[in-house]
């Protein structure tokens, strides 16, 4: 069994797309759907920077997923081969679920934009610049992290965002209880906490307004069928369901990630080879977890190439 996973912020980088984009007109097809969409040159941001206005939230969500959907298209067009055909499941990390969606028809690519750039835009204005935070905890395991955000809350909100893989654990929170968890890492036989470079604290109880915000577009632009099953960052467990699937988009702003979990099970469910379309983040924390699987990142037309001639 084979899963096509997408990658999640953090994965923006000036410079991005720009290769398929020389190289491939459905590359640069897509680049121009998401420019039309969203009335604004997130092409040129992407391609020429600035890293600024790229990092920024409202930005890099709707880039990372063109450049996943460019990538996916390139190997659609040019090498014929599908998701539908060549999968059996997909998955993403964070936005990267709203990439999976799109890839698997649930969403349309101008959609997915929208409500990509509308999620950064909720997200990064639910709370006030400077009072949330966000850290990794290197060496952590789940236990550990919660055992930490416990002993560093102390009336704040510090909770586990993402549950990468097992030795990465990302906390999210007041700015105050953050700092507080990063001095605490020792305590709790945690070899490192590193404060992240990020504009607003996601996926903890701080972002309930961006929930709102996306329970609201997601009424007005629900996904539709599903033409492989997703597995949800929310429950780690496999959706068909469309409907099931739009609940679990608005608990996801606030819910933790629980991407090492989700990979577990589709390495249960019989899942043997993981590729990563449009980044090289993902995939590390899949080797980390699911050992004995198979994991390629599919980033330039070399790696597309090399694909088409595996699969």
């Amino acid at each position: 069994m084979r899963a096509f996973v997408f990658p999640g912020q953090g994965s923006q980088k000036v410079g991005m797309g720009s290769d398929l984009a020389a190289a491939s007109a459905a590359a640069r097809e897509v680049f121009e759907e998401v420019d039309d969409a969203l009335s604004f040159k997130l092409s040129t941001i992407m391609r020429d920077g600035p890293e600024d206005q790229l990092t920024l939230t409202e930005n890099a969500q709707p880039a990372i997923m063109a450049n996943a959907i460019a990538t996916l298209r390139v190997l659609e067009k040019e090498a014929g081969i599908t998701i539908a055909e060549k999968g059996d499941c997909v998955a993403g990390h964070s936005l990267g679920e709203y990439t999976a969606l799109c890839a698997v028809g649930a969403f349309n690519l101008a959609d997915t934009a929208r409500l990509l750039k509308l999620r950064g835009q909720a997200m990064q204005a639910a709370v006030p610049v400077g009072e949330g935070a966000m850290c990794a905890l290197l060496g952590a395991d789940i236990e550990k992290a919660q055992a930490l955000a416990d002993a560093a809350a102390q009336g704040d909100v510090c909770q586990i965002a993402n549950d990468n893989d097992p030795g990465q654990v990302v906390l999210s929170g007041h700015r105050a209880a953050i700092e507080r968890a990063v001095e605490l890492v020792k305590e709790h036989g945690i070899k490192r906490g590193v404060i992240l470079p990020v504009s607003a604290p996601f996926h903890c109880d701080l972002m309930a307004p961006a929930a709102e915000a996306m329970d609201k577009a997601l009424s007005d632009m629900p996904p539709a069928a599903l033409r492989l099953p997703v597995y949800a960052n929310f429950t780690a467990s496999v959706v068909s369901d469309p409907a099931e699937e739009r609940d679990l988009l608005v608990k996801q702003v606030c819910g933790r990630v629980r991407w090492r979990e989700s990979v577990l099970a589709m390495a249960d469910a019989g899942v043997e080879q993981f590729v990563e379309l449009g980044g090289k983040v993902v995939g590390p924390m899949i080797g980390r977890t699911a050992k004995d699987a198979a994991t390629v990142s599919v980033v330039t037309m070399e790696d597309i190439e090399a694909l088409a001639k595996e699969i």
